[in-house]
């Protein structure tokens, strides 16, 4: 017996064991990215793969230019301005600059082109240039900060408020990781915005009061021009800023084997390493960012459309009582690399418990949630993989049984019979009634009997 006992013992001390030893699966090892927030989007799916608050309201800098481009894009798609546009630059742009900001030493009475000032604000960061084009879409500065407010409305930005174009510091001027990440996916859409804030180093040419300039981009990830250690071989843009109060600032997006992350870091530091070499981690956490993005997640086919999901039962039809569903479309979602498709849950939400005939092929019939440990990865329509005719005998009956089950035809059913019974009883008791007393009433005799004769 104590044999026995000391076994059995023995094996659950094992099965515990084992129990901790069981990998945690389907989450992949947080990278801890050092910056005040963070954020890593699958571009094609628009999965977050990586947040830190990412809903926290930050100071942006310079990142503040890509709206200036969104709004200055918009207005060359709306035809109010074009890229070849020669523009006069005015005094007033020129104000409230901080002089040791970013700048391409654009001054007063300079005649240059759109195209050209978008790679001065999107290349080297220029102050100045933001308020050019500011003036040019909007008429004035304050005019365009308005608008900047209400396209951050409109593209559901609510964790932001602009108090100029170009990111200098300002206790009202402050965004989010996530709210940054909508301003500049929409701003993707152009593809001049892309092929600028890619460019590595471009000329500027002469112009009527400066000889040709020559820029060179602050984005180390895609150049070593100004700073070694930091490039990224599959980065593409997008942005930079910095000032002491925001701390170092990156939005960028890299491209590998198909598959198209986009990162927010904000707030990141300036550090010395223990070799004495300085380290800007805006640029050294948005390269691990994108590293642990692309290793650990991969993108996989997660329902066929041929699938069959589920048997709906139908009603009104003597061709058959049921018919199968199917999705809408063949569905790909990023997963961690150590989730089976298979493993994911499955919630049916159908229109209805019981579908009413006649139904054609490809009705939708409900929905299909695939979800796993709390998060969403898609959402898919399911249609009806066959016809189903309908009896019109039963659809008939059901339409009368339909009629009369809602409420107001009942109401008024009750109210009908109520009606009837009161004229019935009405009839029965009440003209009895008067009835009877008209029979007790004897016939009235005069009591003048006349003269005999």
């Amino acid at each position: 017996m104590k044999i026995r006992r000391i076994l059995s013992i023995f094996l659950l001390c094992v099965l515990m064991t084992s129990l901790f030893l069981i990998p945690q699966a389907y989450a992949a090892d947080d990278p801890n990215i050092a910056a005040k927030a963070a954020l890593l989007i699958e571009e094609d799916t628009g999965t977050v793969l990586y947040g830190k608050n990412e809903h926290t309201r930050e100071y942006p800098a310079s990142i503040t230019k890509i709206m200036t481009a969104l709004l200055t894009l918009e207005a060359i798609d709306r035809g109010e301005l074009s890229l070849d546009q020669k523009v006069t630059v005015k005094a007033s742009a020129l104000e409230n600059l901080d002089e040791d900001g970013s700048s391409a030493g654009i001054v007063a009475g300079e005649v240059m082109t759109v195209d050209d000032i978008l790679h001065c604000m999107l290349i080297v960061s220029a102050n100045e240039a933001c308020n050019i084009l500011a003036e040019e879409v909007s008429g004035s500065v304050s005019a365009f900060v308005d608008l900047m407010n209400q396209r951050a409305g409109e593209l559901g930005c609510t964790d932001t408020h602009f108090a100029n174009p170009n990111g200098l510091h300002d206790v009202n001027h402050y965004t989010s990781a996530w709210d940054i990440y909508l301003i500049a996916q929409e701003c993707m859409k152009h593809d001049t915005f892309m092929t600028i804030c890619n460019t590595i180093a471009y000329n500027v040419p002469a112009t009527n009061l400066s000889e040709e300039r020559e820029l060179h981009t602050t984005n180390s990830l895609i150049s070593t021009w100004r700073a070694t250690g930091y490039y990224y071989d599959d980065a593409r843009g997008i942005k930079t800023g910095s000032t002491p109060e925001a701390g170092h600032c990156l939005v960028s997006s890299a491209v590998r084997s198909g598959r198209t992350l986009i990162s927010v870091v904000l707030g990141a530091e300036e550090v010395t390493l223990p070799g004495g070499d300085i380290q800007v981690q805006s640029f050294s956490e948005t390269s691990r960012l994108f590293d642990w993005g692309f290793d650990n997640f991969s993108k996989k086919i997660i329902i066929e459309d041929t699938d069959t999901v589920k048997e709906v039962p139908v009603a009104l039809s003597k061709e058959t009582n049921y018919v199968v569903v199917h999705p809408q479309t063949t569905t790909s979602a990023v997963l961690p690399n150590d989730l089976d498709p298979a493993d994911l849950e499955r919630t049916i939400t159908l229109t209805s418990e019981t579908a009413n005939a006649p139904i054609a092929e490809g009705d939708v019939l409900g929905e299909l949630t695939l979800s796993y440990d709390g998060v969403t990865y898609a959402t898919v329509p399911l249609l009806a993989m066959n016809s189903v005719s309908a009896s019109r005998f039963l659809q008939a009956q059901y339409a009368i049984t339909t009629f009369f089950s809602r409420t107001i035809v009942k109401i008024a059913v009750v109210l009908l019979a109520l009606l009837i019974i009161a004229f019935v009883v009405y009839n029965r008791f009440f003209r009895r009634n008067r009835h009877y007393k008209n029979a007790n009433v004897r016939p009235h005799r005069s009591s003048y009997r006349g003269r005999r004769r």
